[in-house]
């Protein structure tokens, strides 16, 4: 879930916003979307890989396979796994399988982490049987057992 997983393989680029280019709207793509310049508003859909370069400025949804970040990005992004890499900053939502933040990334925002949810080690389970008895401190060093009701 955390960590360094060996990254994707990159497939090619079927579209790529120049850093000299601003672009507002939506954008949908079967390859991958690389990202040097301005998106200013709107949406980008691919069932590949996005590319936020260090000098990109992204301010749009995203929903992808592999999200990389390494400008800025404002939004909400929704994919299967999400690199915030050195040098990346993201304000908004992100929702995702896997995540990797660098050294250097800063995330100011919501990670909802999808998919299916570990078991949680810190819970407890109940007494079980008929009489239960919970133990409870008398404050004075010793213990005395109460019914569960």
């Amino acid at each position: 879930m955390f960590g360094k997983e060996k990254r994707p393989e990159p497939d090619a680029i079927e579209a790529m916003i120049g850093a000299r280019a601003t672009f507002s709207g939506n954008l949908r793509c079967d390859g991958s979307v690389r990202i040097d310049g301005v998106v200013e508003s709107g949406a980008i859909t691919t069932p590949t890989n996005v590319i936020i370069t260090a000098s990109a400025r992204v301010m749009a949804d995203i929903q992808a396979k592999v999200v990389s970040v390494s400008g800025a990005f404002k939004g909400t992004i929704t994919a299967e796994r999400v690199e915030l890499l050195e040098g990346g900053r993201i304000w908004g939502t992100v929702k995702v399988a896997s995540f990797l933040l660098d050294e250097g990334g800063y995330l100011r925002g919501e990670l909802i982490m999808q998919g299916e949810e570990p078991q949680q080690p810190f819970l407890i389970p109940p007494p079980t049987g008929p009489k239960a008895q919970i133990p409870i401190s008398e404050g004075n060093g010793s213990a005395r057992a109460v019914d569960r009701a």
